[in-house]
């Protein structure tokens, strides 16, 4: 009896000493990496930075296939004024950029604690409240005091056990900053910070690691600086900085960081829940970011059902599109952009206009994330897929795939749809309305669906990406694939109904659609 008495005293004591052991060992990662990086007293040194460098963006979700290479985005360089005793930054960008189209863009991102705003040709602008968070969050996890931050706020720092980085399985550390968790991984050898992680929600692929991994590490008055950044969502690079030119604390003019008084005035507060990180930050990288906290339409905007028929909707945000179609027993939608926000706008338009009626079909025209983002609050819903071929396996994987870290409406009530792949045409129809879809071979993606809608006095060609009718259309291949397509199959008269934009008449596009 003594003996099973010292036993469970013993097995109580390990049980207590274990959270304090993985504590101990969580401050000593800790500790070891600010002295690899100079020390406490150099890091705190560093009240500033002056830094430049150049950059590379790509995008996975704009791949020419599906889990394809990434999209190649284009090519930056910047010049970073940045008050680290204050928590400011101003960043002068050129970009280089590649895709969508060719331009090159000028601009500054002046960030402050409580604000941002952007400077163009055409003045200052503030930032969103979402832009906002998503941009400090990512100066705070580039901090040189990142880790003397955790060093004085033990409390907050915790074991995370081993961490998966590529091949390897590294130690690591969660601390809990604010409204923030970044998990710090270490290089073993080193103790240096590898990489510092977090865990964020992608709108196709679920609950993701995001990682900014660190190399390149250089003396700066005293303190180790990495020049080498590179940004993985799920182990696929995204971003790629390298630092040409580091200077420690710089002589910063006192107006850096100023504020118009305009920009005060409509500058909103930074958001401090729902922000959706990577929709933020790699539509930034796209540069194709709608800077508004409505997330998927403009300032002033909203979701507006355009009727092209009786039964047609076409559902515009100033951003990408729905068309829904009225059959006799049911709704059918083409693609599902942005995600679950702009998902459940557009079902609760289409069932506001046709009550009564599920939606039955959703046409997904192809795999690009503007386009899909929010497919899965159609599959809560219990439609049935149409996909483009070979993007089928894509699919399947992004209905399975884990949403914890934002849980949306397929987590909540799972169900496993039928994905339907279509490798040549399909069609829909009923008494009234005949839906034809067909694969079409185009420079955009490996697979696209475009549709053929015929109903009384209604003849709608649904195109995405290849035509985009908002403002001049220029002839180009998309626009030559979509001319064949239409001379093949024998299609006048059509209006063209926008993926992005709006409308246009296939009769005013007929130099676009000329063959190449």
């Amino acid at each position: 009896m003594k003996y099973a008495l010292w036993v469970a005293a013993f097995l109580l004591a390990m049980f207590q000493l274990q959270p304090a052991l993985a504590q101990g060992n969580a401050e000593n990662l800790v500790k070891q990496a600010v002295a690899a990086e100079g020390g406490a007293d150099a890091l705190r040194g560093l009240q500033g930075l002056a830094i430049k460098g150049d950059a590379k963006f790509w995008e996975p979700g704009q791949s020419f296939a599906p889990d394809g290479e990434p999209r190649f985005l284009g090519n930056a360089t910047f010049a970073i004024t940045w008050d680290l005793a204050n928590g400011s930054a101003r960043i002068d960008w050129v970009r280089d950029q590649k895709y969508p189209d060719p331009i090159i863009l000028k601009y500054v991102e002046t960030l402050t604690p409580t604000l941002g705003y952007v400077t163009d040709e055409k003045g200052s602008q503030p930032m969103s409240g979402i832009r906002e968070a998503a941009q400090l969050r990512e100066l705070e996890r580039t901090s040189p005091g990142l880790l003397v931050k955790a060093l004085n706020d033990s409390k907050n720092v915790t074991d995370a056990g081993s961490q998966k980085l590529g091949a390897r399985s590294l130690p690591a550390v969660s601390f809990a900053d604010g409204g923030t968790t970044f998990i710090v991984l270490f290089d073993p050898k080193t103790h240096l910070p590898a990489a510092i992680r977090t865990r964020d929600d992608d709108n196709i692929h679920g609950d993701s690691n995001y990682d900014l991994v660190l190399g390149g590490w250089k003396a700066v008055k005293g303190a180790q600086i990495a020049e080498s950044l590179s940004y993985r969502i799920g182990d696929v690079e995204v971003a790629k900085l390298d630092y040409s030119d580091v200077s420690a604390n710089p002589a910063i003019a006192a107006d850096t960081f100023a504020v118009p008084d305009a920009v005060k005035a409509a500058a909103k507060p930074v958001a401090t829940s729902n922000v959706p990180y990577q929709w933020v930050l790699r539509r930034l990288f796209l540069t194709r970011f709608t800077d508004t906290d409505n997330v998927f339409f403009p300032n002033g905007g909203g979701l507006k059902l355009v009727e092209l028929a009786p039964n047609i909707q076409h559902a515009q945000t100033g951003t990408a599109n729905n068309l829904i179609i009225e059959m006799k027993d049911y709704l059918v939608v083409f693609d599902a952009p942005y995600g679950e926000l702009q998902s459940h706008a557009a079902i609760a338009a289409a069932k506001a206009k046709y009550p009564g009626k599920p939606i039955k079909y959703l046409i997904l025209t192809h795999q690009h994330m503007d386009h899909t983002g929010g497919m899965r609050t159609y599959v809560a819903e219990g439609a049935t897929v149409i996909v483009p071929a070979p993007d089928k396996a894509y699919f399947e994987k992004d209905v399975k795939a884990p949403h914890t870290v934002v849980p949306d409406d397929l987590q909540k009530k799972p169900r496993t749809p039928e994905i339907i792949e279509v490798k040549d045409q399909m069609t829909i129809k009923d008494d009234t309305t005949e839906i034809r879809l067909y694969f079409i071979t185009n420079p955009h993606v490996v697979g696209m669906l475009i549709a053929n809608v015929i109903a009384p006095n209604t003849n709608i060609v649904y195109v995405t990406d290849l035509i985009s009718p908002r403002g001049p259309i220029e002839r180009t291949e998309g626009t030559a694939a979509v001319g064949t397509f239409l001379r093949k199959n024998n299609i006048t008269g059509a209006l063209i109904v926008g993926g992005h934009g709006t409308t246009v008449k296939q009769a005013d596009m007929t130099e676009q659609l000329a063959a190449k």
